[in-house]
């Protein structure tokens, strides 16, 4: 096999994109059509129920990317379906909407696990703002990884490679501490697991962890977010809310994506790790907390500080401890082991029997850079296991990515490269611009045409079975259907 000819993941194109899917749980009905009406408007595809049991229904039913549900409603209630998702689907955000009596109420649903809450009446668009930071809160936790114990590993992780063993180590040494840990890595390599074994193993176990990923809030709501804001504060403050520090007084912050923080909202929160005191947005009463703070970054910070847009003197109050977590690439003595777990986790999910992969996939396995880390491994192991219909999976069940394509090589072959230098502007270099375009474009509609019959295939031509297969939406599915010429039923 020759390693290098395997298609690298950036000559392809995403296989469907799909507008978000929101899942509204509310008794109230003219409440209900409203914000789906204007969550339609927004650009989502939206879900409307009237109680928390059809809202479990729907959850099993559809790629959900975010539920917004009433606290009070009938059979199944809003604190239930939340404690049912936080098991179940833990990477949803879940947005409570609660009336003024139960603003406690919905402070402990964040407490247990919820994103955010809006207490009625409310603005459509302080809805629309929490939704937006959901959704792209929810597509930054798709670059992580969840991952149960095994025998393989320690606090939710897997891996023996050395790099590994010493983060255990660390983990050990320094969970049951005050201070403050800095947890450094890219994305998909499981930062908030480290974040959340430092927690577990700590005094502050069983109380609140709070998590705030700072790439998924706008720069100019940080400050609110953060320390929370008093009523009348700005424009749609119509009560008073807590910030995320309040929340987790007596447990543990954990600020995801730190290198985010504008430096406008560094010294403030400089000043709150070190005194562990703040004042809310609009308010002039100090507040003191009992946080343990825990910061996690994909950046090297040390070039954040160079180029000015991060203080020096808050990343030494950060950088307390420091915890590394290796790319899955720098160790791939791992790769078996995290296959093993992956293919037993998605058997069951599944419905399937597979045992493994053979030789020849696990070649190309070894091979890949994986540049998604542990998350990119993970859905690999998804696809292919939902595709192969033998006894082991086989290089032709792996995905276009990884594998190389008759159609892919052929196009690579019949391309002359282009030669700026020979001819610069000429139309003959546009010309063969053009057809490498139009071959990739080619080879991306058949690899996308495959990856949906096969998917019908595996559903017996359930198209809302197939649509949650992909994860995409039943709507979007048939409109790609279409443009393939792929019928319903084919």
């Amino acid at each position: 096999m020759h390693r290098s000819a395997i298609p690298d993941r950036e000559h392809f194109v995403v296989v469907v994109l799909d507008k978000k899917q929101i899942l509204i749980a509310d008794d109230e009905v003219n409440l209900r059509r409203v914000l789906a009406a204007q969550l339609v408007r927004d650009g989502y595809d939206v879900h409307a129920v009237d109680n928390g049991e059809q809202a479990i229904a729907t959850l099993a039913e559809h790629h959900i990317d975010v539920v917004v549900t009433d606290l009070r409603m009938p059979k199944v209630d809003g604190m239930t379906l939340l404690k049912h998702i936080t098991t179940t689907y833990p990477d949803i955000p879940v947005i409570m909407i609660t009336a003024h009596g139960t603003v406690d109420t919905a402070v402990e649903a964040l407490k247990v696990g919820a994103f955010d809450y809006v207490t009625k009446p409310f603005e459509q668009s302080e809805l629309r703002n929490v939704v937006a930071k959901a959704t792209r809160t929810r597509e930054l936790s798709e670059r992580d990884v969840a991952i149960t114990d095994s025998e393989h590993g320690r606090f939710r992780l897997i891996g023996q490679a050395p790099a590994m063993l010493d983060v255990y180590t660390m983990i050990e040494k320094v969970s049951d501490t005050p201070s403050t840990v800095l947890i450094t890595g890219e994305s998909g390599t499981g930062k908030e697991l480290i974040a959340r074994a430092l927690h577990e193993n700590s005094s502050r176990n069983g109380k609140p962890f709070i998590r705030v990923n700072c790439a998924a809030i706008p720069r100019d709501l940080i400050e609110s977010e953060l320390f929370g804001y008093e009523k009348g504060a700005f424009t749609g403050a119509v009560t008073s809310k807590p910030g995320r520090f309040e929340l987790a007084d007596g447990g543990s912050l954990f600020l995801d994506e730190i290198g985010e923080i504008p430096a406008s909202m560094q010294v403030k929160l400089l000043r709150a790790i070190q005194e562990q005191e703040f004042e809310r947005v609009g308010g002039i009463r100090t507040i003191s907390v009992d946080v343990r703070l825990i910061a996690a970054t994909n950046r090297d910070l040390s070039l954040e500080i160079a180029a000015g847009r991060f203080r020096e003197d808050l990343y030494y109050r950060l950088n307390v401890v420091q915890v590394h977590l290796p790319p899955l690439r720098e160790r791939k003595s791992d790769i078996p082991l995290l296959l093993e777990h992956f293919v037993r986790r998605f058997n069951e999910r599944l419905k399937k029997h597979i045992a493994g992969f053979d030789d020849a996939a696990m070649e190309y396995l070894l091979a890949h850079p994986w540049r998604g880390n542990i998350r990119e491994l993970e859905n690999v192991v998804e696809r292919s296991i939902l595709f192969c219909e033998n006894e082991r999976i086989g290089v032709e069940d792996l995905p276009a990515e990884l594998r190389r394509s008759t159609a892919e090589a052929d196009a690579m072959a019949t391309t002359t490269p282009v030669d700026l230098s020979s001819s610069p502007g000429g139309t003959e270099d546009a010309t063969r611009v053009r057809g490498l375009k139009e071959a990739v474009r080619e080879v991306a509609t058949r690899t996308e045409k495959e990856l949906i019959v096969r998917a019908l295939r595996q559903s017996n031509g359930n198209v809302t079975h197939t649509a949650r297969l992909l994860k995409i939406s039943r709507k979007s599915l048939q409109t790609k259907m279409k443009e393939l010429g792929l019928r319903e039923g084919s």
